[in-house]
């Protein structure tokens, strides 16, 4: 943690004189400055009161600290990996806060559910399901707010002057009537010893009083990310540290039945070898020599349990489709309407398993003994991990502290709630008390030995009435549970239904009469974790994709029909219009080019995508993306676009040509030469528009990604007239 105060003196100025804007001269200052000003009767109390701290940073919640130099710190309680939540947050707390943003800082939370919980998460510290500004939004106003309410207080007093005449603006504080003003810092000790005001006690501000929220051109709080001085575990260098590699079962359920670290032992560098449950961990002086350690070890496992291919796993899913399953929603009676049906259309949808492929790979580094543990890693859910390393060392979870660093992104990768690679790395460490170990993954490590996005079969029946209007749907999905076997499955997982693999078809706006919705939930040793944007991910593109091709068989317009449809959801569908309107919509496009819709509501955030592709030699070209985005109170209009683009960026890749795939029990797939994702020169031109509104913000982190596969699979069938239904797209 930062400690700005480090080697201040808050008796002396820069040059080593007493007073000037010390607090002894500002006390000075106060009683002597102009028109008799004094602090009366305040005066000997509060000077009193604020020599027992003096050089104390004002820290009126956990929050906001503001230190003598003016400087204001804002904890940040959620992982940034790239979403922009750092900036978001700050920006939140120094709005109500008037602070002056050049002078605004951050740090991140330590471990502590009970200050830094995560409200829609219940009593747990953590990041995820895009909720860090929607949990945050009202709590940093009320932090921001209460801390410059102190100061105004703290004022008032000092100048003997009505509240209503204290102003603040850009981390000064004003008396209109004397023009006497001081800045933060010079006020901040004298405000520590007001009372820290209620809830009820606080007026926020109105929306068009705000100064940062909503404004463009703020300039982000992780610009180290782009100067080379943000820290990550990489980063990390712990005196007498050493680096740790695991080798990892080749395949899924597989069990080590003996090994030999003869070999890997006499390599250079190699300290120790060590089995833990996950495999044989060699441990050295660095990177490089663990790995090459890694390489010499001669390992032989027992691979029985588990020698599944893909092909023979989506045979198994697709023939479970076509049977009833668990109702998720049931509303009249599809199975009898479909029966009678004169106009049926249905379709089967595969989604293959898919890798997060964060750019930074699983690290942490951990320092333990046997009363407490230390890590330095990017957590995502620092409660679970807590509690998971305590579990693995024998400690009470307050003993293991957590420094949360930045993340290379995570898609959902470091919010596992069995904390796989932190598990590993403390039982690494327990081999190894009071040596610093830095455990790192490799891209292949986690391809290979990861987490995925869980496999989905979907299978739906449509029919139309003679008019054209959807009068039954039935939508039947396949696929693991996210939640099972986690501490998550208890309010995920109701009556065998995980939520998280239904949602955004068991939540599916259309006013359809007859809609039904069932699952089966398949059990596999294959490790499965949400994915940005989860079930969405499956989900919208099943359901837009098909309501698409309801819509042509009818013979109506994808945009004019789904509108009809969306009367009684008025988000949904001011966010297809605005899409619709600022992509043409209807305007005639060259050969071989076509455009597509979708919308799609995710973690409570509206989005409308429009796609134009181009056609050629059985090739797909993404073109030009118009996104339409209502998610409330826009905090940051600038981290909004630049998470619409991002999750449009993500969402292509899987949609044109992630995916990963079984042999024998194992993942194919190793490194982005076969694992492939979308390349810089192949994005398209984007356009986002936010759609102005004054409801509590909500998330932007995953939204972007659902909507851009089935609008794509769409433009395809606009330009070539081909349904698309498995995933990743191939027209040949």
């Amino acid at each position: 943690m930062r400690d700005y105060l480090k080697g201040y003196d808050p008796l002396k100025t820069e040059s080593g004189h007493e007073e000037g804007t010390s607090r002894r001269g500002f006390i000075k200052l106060l009683t002597t400055a102009g028109a008799g000003l004094t602090l009366g009767i305040h005066l000997p109390s509060i000077a009193a009161k604020a020599s027992e701290t003096a050089g104390a940073p004002f820290s009126p919640n956990a929050f906001v600290r503001i230190g003598a130099d003016d400087t204001v710190t804002i904890v940040i309680k959620h992982l940034d990996m790239g979403q922009g939540v750092t900036t978001g947050l700050a920006t939140i707390v120094a709005d109500e806060l008037d602070a002056d943003w050049a002078k605004v800082t951050t740090e991140a939370a330590p471990a502590n559910a009970k200050e830094y919980n995560n409200l829609l998460f219940g009593p747990v510290q953590g990041t995820g399901g895009s909720t860090a500004i929607a949990n945050s939004f009202m709590q940093m106003r009320y932090a921001g707010a209460k801390a410059r309410s102190m100061l105004v207080n703290a004022a008032a007093k000092v100048w003997e002057a009505p509240i209503d005449k204290i102003v603040v603006n850009q981390g000064v504080i004003s008396h209109q009537t004397t023009g006497k003003s001081a800045t933060f810092g010079q006020m901040a000790e004298l405000a520590a010893l007001q009372n820290v005001p209620t809830d009820e006690q606080i007026t926020l501000k109105s929306p068009e009083q705000f100064t940062l929220i909503g404004k463009t051109g703020t300039p982000r709080k992780d610009k180290g990310k782009s100067n080379g001085t943000a820290v990550y575990t990489q980063d990390v260098q712990l005196e007498g540290m050493l680096t740790a590699l695991v080798a990892h079962p080749p395949a899924f359920d597989a069990k080590v039945v003996s090994f030999d670290s003869t070999a890997a032992k006499q390599s250079p560098g190699v300290v120790d070898v060590v089995q833990i449950p996950t495999g044989i961990a060699v441990i050295a002086t660095d990177f490089w020599s663990a790995k090459v350690g890694r390489d010499k070890l001669t390992i032989e496992w027992d691979r029985s349990a588990f020698k599944k291919n893909t092909a023979e796993m989506k045979a198994e899913y697709t023939a479970l489709a076509n049977k009833p399953g668990l109702s998720a929603r049931n509303d009249g009676d599809a199975s009898e309407v479909l029966s009678k049906a004169k106009t049926v259309v249905e379709a089967t949808y595969y989604f293959p398993y898919l890798a997060h492929a964060p750019m930074e790979p699983m690290n942490c580094v951990i320092l333990a003994d046997s009363d407490k543990a230390e890590l330095w890693y990017g957590a995502q859910l620092q409660t679970i991990d807590q509690v998971s390393v305590a579990t693995v060392l024998g400690l009470k979870p307050q003993n293991v502290s957590i420094n949360t660093l930045f993340a290379g992104g995570s898609f959902g990768r470091r919010g596992n709630p069995k904390s796989d690679y932190v598990v590993e790395a403390a039982h690494i460490a327990k081999k190894l008390p009071n040596v610093p170990i830095k455990l790192v993954w490799t891209r292949e490590d986690d391809m290979r030995a990861g987490y995925y996005r869980p496999m989905y079969v979907h299978k739906i029946r449509g029919s139309l009435d003679a008019d054209g209007n959807i009068e039954a749907w039935e939508q039947r999905i396949v696929g693991q549970s996210i939640a099972a076997g986690t501490p998550f499955e208890q309010f995920m997982v109701n009556g065998g239904v995980d939520a998280s693999s239904v949602e955004g078809s068991s939540t599916l706006p259309y006013a359809i009469p007859n809609f039904s919705v069932q699952l089966h939930t398949v059990t596999s040793p294959v490790p499965v974790l949400w994915w940005r944007s989860v079930g969405h991910t499956h989900n919208a593109f099943s359901t837009e994709t098909f309501f698409d091709e309801l819509a042509y068989t009818a013979g109506k317009d994808p945009v004019e029909f789904r509108a009809a449809l969306l009367k009684n959801h008025p988000r949904h569908l001011g966010v297809l219009k605005l899409a619709a309107e600022k992509a043409g919509w209807g305007t005639p496009l060259p050969e071989g080019r076509g455009r597509g819709v979708a919308v799609h509501e995710s973690f409570n955030s509206y989005v409308a995508q429009v796609v134009e592709v181009t056609v050629k030699n059985g090739q797909i070209q993404v073109d030009r993306v118009v996104c339409a985005v209502d998610c409330g109170v826009a905090v940051n209009p600038d981290i909004i676009t630049a998470q619409m683009q991002g999750g449009i960026g993500f969402g292509l890749s899987p949609a044109l040509m992630s995916e990963i795939t079984l042999q024998d029990g194992a993942v194919v797939q190793s490194n982005f030469h076969d694992y492939l994702v979308l390349r810089e020169t192949q994005m398209p031109e984007i356009e986002v528009h936010i759609v102005p509104c004054a409801e509590a913000p909500t998330g932007v982190g995953e939204p972007g990604t659902p909507p851009i596969a089935p609008a794509v699979a769409n433009a395809v069938f606009a330009a070539t007239g081909k349904r698309l239904y498995d995933l990743p797209m191939k027209l040949s």
